[in-house]
């Protein structure tokens, strides 16, 4: 049901909105942000969705000249320069400045909701094909990779350009260094250690660059008879066991700011630096992104010389974790199947296997970056569940 408005009133000499709403709740909304967010055709372009009005013409200290309340689905406001304004009943509830609201609102934009896991992973595995063609299997998709992190796509065509139709399902892969797709096999004189046969320990792609991929995809063209396994872990799962059992260690990898290098040629020559810190956190201290791959882990260390064992005690620490069979998920991709994960949360490695006269194992990788994940998840969801 569509909120209704019982009552409004100007408080706190006209600075202050109140609404009263007819389910007995209120919202109160500051006159400077009404006035900012009018919808009016000359404050707002409707088509574009997107503010007209300069922010140098807006007084922080503005009041309202008259409230009033036209019918119960909008409020009317006149400024004291006669500029009018009215605002929509459910467009205002939505942006309700109580806690309760804006947490709704939170969840809403952004699904912050994570599910958290170790070796007790349940896999969600979805068919390719169905994610390409069908919008509801694709909502599914994408909502399990926000929330767990990592989702199997199963029976795609065992040949390169497949990740560039799931790009495309999305919207667009991300171009880096080492091309918009890159093939993971073993290479003569390799630029990259992934492009070899040996064992790669857990690392996220990529910290090198200051904007990490915030996706990634792995497509199993070809995969070895013997080895090879693929091993995955929660970062946040992990991070959050640290934090407990060691704060301090989780200080220390939540403050130092690591170098990391890239050097060589690919897509084109690249000489990449970068500065990260391994468990990068928000306002509240909480793990948002990890940044750890060892083999790109630059030899130039810029800390105090004191500062650096006690880092070293730390990282391994956590790398003790990351390698601990409570937290660790091991599988083997088949040809035809498409991992796809959360680079910024979930770390990935891999078994060693034997290198051959012929490659055996080949798999062909892609980014794509968070912001085009949640666009697409965003639209999927507006159409899947019939949501504004």
């Amino acid at each position: 049901m569509k909120p209704g408005i019982q009552r409004v009133e100007a408080l706190d000499a006209g600075r202050l909105v109140r609404v009263e709403w007819e389910d007995g709740s209120e919202s109160r909304y500051p006159c400077v942000w009404l006035r900012d967010n009018c919808q009016c055709p000359r404050c707002f372009l409707r088509s574009a969705g997107a503010r007209r009005l300069l922010f140098e013409d807006l007084d922080v200290n503005i009041a309202v000249k008259d409230v009033t309340l036209p019918d119960r689905k909008k409020i009317s406001i006149t400024w004291p320069d006669e500029h009018a304004s009215e605002y929509e009943a459910e467009w205002l509830k939505k942006r309700c400045f109580s806690e309760e609201a804006r947490a709704e609102m939170r969840e809403d934009l952004f699904l912050p909701e994570r599910q958290h896991w170790g070796s007790d992973l349940q896999l969600l595995k979805i068919p390719f094909e169905e994610i390409m063609f069908n919008d509801e299997s694709a909502y599914k998709w994408l909502c399990t990779l926000k929330k767990v992190g990592i989702v199997l796509l199963t029976g795609a065509a065992t040949r390169q350009g497949e990740l560039v139709k799931l790009g495309h399902r999305i919207g667009f892969l991300r171009l880096t260094f080492y091309g918009p797709t890159w093939q993971v096999q073993d290479k003569a004189d390799a630029n990259n250690v992934a492009y070899t046969t040996g064992k790669l320990c857990f690392h996220t792609d990529y910290p090198v660059l200051q904007h990490p991929p915030g996706v990634q995809f792995l497509h199993c063209i070809k995969q070895t008879a013997a080895g090879g396994e693929s091993e995955v872990v929660d970062g946040f799962h992990v991070a959050n066991k640290l934090k407990k059992q060691n704060p301090q260690a989780y200080q220390i990898l939540s403050s130092t700011a690591v170098d990391y290098t890239d050097v060589g040629v690919d897509y084109c020559d690249f000489a990449v630096q970068c500065k990260q810190r391994i468990i990068d956190v928000d306002s509240r201290g909480e793990a948002v992104r990890i940044n750890y791959n060892n083999a790109t882990r630059d030899t130039v260390f810029d800390i105090p010389a004191e500062k650096v064992r006690p880092f070293y005690a730390a990282l391994k620490e956590f790398n003790d974790l990351l390698n601990s069979v409570e937290h660790k998920f091991t599988f083997k991709l088949k040809p035809g199947d498409v991992v796809t994960f959360d680079n910024w949360r979930v770390l990935h490695g891999r078994q060693s296997y034997q290198s051959g006269s012929e490659v055996t194992r080949h798999l062909e990788g892609a980014y794509v970056d968070w912001d085009v994940v949640m666009s697409r998840l965003r639209l999927l969801r507006k159409s899947v569940l019939n949501r504004d």
